[in-house]
C-alpha cells in the first residue's frame, strides 16, 4: 500500500538533505519519480541542501494542480514510482489533499519534507493539512541546536538583529551579511523569552535564513 509520509523539523535539521537522499536511494534501485519544491533558497525549480547538494525540481506555484500534473504525466507514458515534496509547508492545503489523492488513487508513495511551524510558533497551513492527512508524521532525528546547546524546537525571525513575533507568515530572508531580515533556531525557553544568540552575546547566529525566496 502506498503511503503519504511527512518528515518535519526546524531549519538546520536536514530536511532537504534527507529529501535528496531519499530520491537517490530510489533512483539507485532503478525507480523513477518526481521531485517538487517551493521557494527553495537556491531559487525556483531547484531543491538544495545546506551541505551543498542540489537537484532540479518542479516548482509548486499556488495554481498548480499536482494530482492533474501526475495524471497527465502517467497518461503520456511516464513512469512514476515515488514523489518527493520538499518545502511542503509552503504548499496550499488543497495541494496537500491532491497528494493524498495521488497516494490513494494512483498507488504512488509520497514523501513530504517541511517545517512544522513558523516564527510565531503557528503551524504553516500546508504542514497543518499534512499532519491531518499523512499516514505517518516523522520528526527528523538530526537535531538543530539553540545557541545555548539545547535542542532547537522553534524558528525565530529577526529584523535588524532583534527578534520579532508579529508580521506576515512568509517574508523574504536575505543571506547577505548584514541583512535586515534573518532567521535563527531556538529552544522553546529562549524563543518564549525572545533571547537570541545576539541578545545573549553568545556570538553565534545561523548564517542561513529560512528559504523564503521570491
Amino acid at each position: 500500500m502506498a503511503e503519504l509520509t511527512y518528515y518535519c523539523g526546524t531549519m538546520d535539521s536536514g530536511k532537504s538533505t534527507l529529501a535528496l537522499q531519499t530520491a537517490h536511494n530510489h533512483q539507485s534501485r532503478g525507480r523513477t519519480g518526481l521531485i517538487f519544491t517551493n521557494k527553495d533558497r537556491a531559487g525556483s525549480g531547484i531543491i538544495s541542501s545546506r551541505l551543498g547538494l542540489s537537484s532540479p525540481a518542479i516548482e509548486v506555484i499556488p495554481a498548480l494542480d499536482i494530482h492533474k500534473f501526475v495524471v497527465d504525466a502517467l497518461s503520456a507514458g511516464d513512469r512514476i514510482d515515488y514523489i518527493i515534496c520538499d518545502e511542503a509547508q509552503f504548499y496550499e492545503p488543497v495541494q496537500i489533499e491532491q497528494l493524498a489523492r495521488i497516494v490513494d488513487g494512483l498507488g504512488i508513495d509520497v514523501y513530504a519534507f517541511g517545517i512544522l511551524s513558523d516564527f510565531r510558533t503557528m503551524l504553516f497551513p500546508g504542514s497543518a493539512r499534512l499532519v491531518e492527512l499523512a499516514d505517518r508524521v516523522n520528526t527528523l532525528q538530526v537535531e538543530a541546536l539553540c545557541w545555548c546547546g539545547s535542542r532547537a524546537t522553534h524558528n525565530a525571525r529577526t529584523v535588524g538583529g532583534v527578534m520579532v513575533v508579529e508580521g506576515e507568515q512568509v517574508v523574504v530572508g536575505d543571506v547577505s551579511p548584514g541583512s535586515e531580515v534573518g532567521y535563527e533556531v531556538l529552544c522553546r525557553r529562549h524563543h518564549m523569552r525572545q533571547v537570541t544568540a545576539r541578545a545573549s552575546r553568545a556570538g553565534h547566529v545561523s548564517s542561513q535564513p529560512l528559504p523564503f525566496n521570491q
